[in-house]
């Protein structure tokens, strides 16, 4: 059996990918400041399960979890031994897919500019990532846990912005507690 036979193998559990997602949103949501690397390749996990469909069309569950789990140890590597490079990757790659996703939740003809809004939402979130490293990644290891916990489970629109607004708030309060009692600040 070859490569291309596993990865075109559809009785591999699509399901795999969206409870793999949401473990690792968790983790995410509510550590990612503590855990750097881990972030930085849940960022990757997260960049490969949207990549995957634009490379290949209809791709298998295996072939998703594949990229995924490639881009996550590449976004982990980079933490662990290049970590300004790493922090400038992880904030251009958050910063672009948050301004696609406010594109998309406020234009409909968004298709047309998705290179381009990834683009400079990439260079404004690495800049914001690179200044204020530990404020921004909190918000952002809360807002791709929250973003990963959601690809997990379907809701309607409205449901899915609330859930993804309390979620976000739940994982900045915990993470600033944390960031206050290692700096040794009361309350």
């Amino acid at each position: 059996m070859n490569y291309a036979t596993v990865l075109a193998d559809t009785s591999f559990p699509a399901a795999s990918v969206p409870i793999a997602s949401a473990a690792i949103g968790a983790v995410i949501l509510l550590f990612g400041r503590k855990l750097f690397w881990l972030c930085v390749a849940a960022v990757g996990f997260a960049a490969g399960v949207e990549i995957a469909p634009h490379i290949v069309q209809q791709p298998s569950g295996l072939l998703q979890l594949t990229f995924a789990i490639v881009l996550g140890f590449v976004g982990a590597l980079l933490a662990l031994f290049l970590q300004k490079l790493a922090i400038g990757v992880v904030g251009f790659v958050a910063g672009g897919r948050l301004a696609v996703a406010l594109l998309a939740a406020f234009f409909i003809q968004h298709a047309g500019y998705y290179w381009l809004t990834f683009l400079i939402g990439g260079v404004i979130g690495a800049l914001l990532f690179l200044t204020l490293f530990d404020w921004a990644l909190i918000f952002v290891s809360s807002l791709v846990g929250a973003y990963l916990i959601l690809r997990a489970i379907t809701l309607p629109p409205t449901g899915a912005t609330i859930v993804l607004i309390a979620l976000v708030v739940v994982g900045v309060i915990a993470q600033t507690g944390m960031l206050r009692r290692s700096r040794g600040v009361p309350g």
